[in-house]
């Protein structure tokens, strides 16, 4: 989206957007992608991504831990359900504010330095908290078991009424799962699409956009960039704690393993891929190493011996044994060859290629004078 952009044009690219997300399971079916799971997925991780590129595509900070507060809204969000009861709005609500708090005070510490110190300093408190929530705060967090309501827990709203089966959530009624449980976390996905496109036209994205272009200059004309960047990091992790919290409403279930540097990674990945500093590209991102784990994470040699059965035995045997490096436990070497393609021929991401397409369509072809030359196009 550029800054000359008209509310009216941003008003009808949001319910574009908002339309395509919620007529997702139609439109993803003919590709294997319309079950809920893998849906709920996507919401989940646009989101994630969509607010881990307010840090890094507007200010172009680097940051290795935000996969901290995941783990971080994931827990406030069990502890609401043990305490309050099974009713994800204040489960969500806590989450925000929690993870918020706790990216302000690694954001004030962090936001000392900048480029790869920034980096690092972000990993090693991420990595800080994995280890605190995996063996040190066990009381808190249960360990390596993960964090799970159970029948004995308060849940004082609730009125700790015995139920059938597991623990899940609900809205007035209708459990989160299944599509009802997609449903809820495309509404709140388009909340936060919603705020990022409001922020990215705001005074104050102009601001992140000027601390990313050249943070000296700013310093020179008397700018303190630093409340921007902390106010950009701490707007990030309420994000990804809200995030945390959507992976805990559709499956009340908090485990250490959502903090560790791998799941930092991944959101950077998704950043990259689909164009960091885009308002679509993370979104894009998330919904195509989703889809890609989805799929290429299930085959098997039995699936790749039926899918090159066609070829002669002496072929297919060596293609199979090949291929099976790259799906099924080995599927991150698929993802690893297309983040080289598209960082080397579209280092925009996903969405370059999309403008390339557009910008190609939009050009003329040029008008033929009576002469049979070609004249060039206005």
């Amino acid at each position: 989206m550029t800054m000359n952009s008209s509310p009216a044009r941003d008003t009808v690219f949001f319910l574009i957007f908002a339309a395509a997300v919620l007529t997702m399971p139609i439109w993803l079916a003919p590709i294997g992608a319309g079950y809920p799971d893998l849906l709920q997925k996507f919401a989940i991780f646009g989101l994630f991504a969509t607010g881990f590129n307010l840090l890094f595509g507007l200010t172009g900070y680097l940051s290795f831990g935000h996969a901290a507060f995941l783990g971080v809204g994931s827990y406030t969000a069990v502890w609401s359900f043990k305490l309050l009861g099974m009713n994800p709005i204040p489960a969500a609500i806590l989450a925000v504010v929690t993870s918020g708090i706790f990216a302000l005070a690694i954001g004030y510490v962090s936001l000392r330095r900048s480029g790869i110190y920034f980096s690092i300093l972000t990993l090693a408190f991420a990595q800080m908290s994995y280890n605190l929530a995996y063996s040190v705060l066990t009381p808190i967090t249960n360990g390596e078991t993960g964090l799970r309501v159970l029948e004995s827990d308060p849940r004082i709203l609730d009125g700790s009424a015995a139920t059938d089966g597991p623990l899940i959530s609900s809205l007035f009624g209708i459990e989160m799962t299944g599509y009802a449980g997609f449903y809820f976390c495309a509404a709140v996905l388009l909340i936060g699409f919603f705020v990022a496109q409001r922020i990215f036209r705001s005074p104050f994205g102009i601001m992140l956009r000027a601390v990313k272009t050249n943070q000296n200059r700013m310093n020179y004309t008397g700018l303190n960039p630093r409340p921007y960047t902390l106010a950009a990091f701490v707007i990030s992790g309420m994000y990804a704690g809200l995030a945390g919290a959507l992976m805990c409403i559709t499956d009340p279930l908090a485990g250490a393993e959502r903090m560790q540097w791998t799941a930092s990674g991944e959101v950077v990945l998704m950043t990259i891929l689909g164009g960091a500093g885009t308002l679509l590209g993370p979104i894009f991102g998330a919904a195509l190493i989703k889809y890609f784990e989805n799929i290429f994470s299930a085959f098997n040699e039995q699936t790749l011996h039926e899918i090159f059965g066609f070829l002669p035995d002496f072929l297919e045997y060596p293609v199979v044994a090949v291929s099976s490096l790259f799906v099924g436990e080995g599927w991150h070497l698929t993802l690893g060859v297309l983040f080289m393609l598209i960082v080397i021929f579209l280092p925009g991401g996903l969405m370059e290629g999309i403008s390339r397409i557009f910008r190609a369509f939009k050009r003329s072809p040029g008008k033929t004078n009576p002469t049979g030359a070609t004249a060039p196009a206005e």
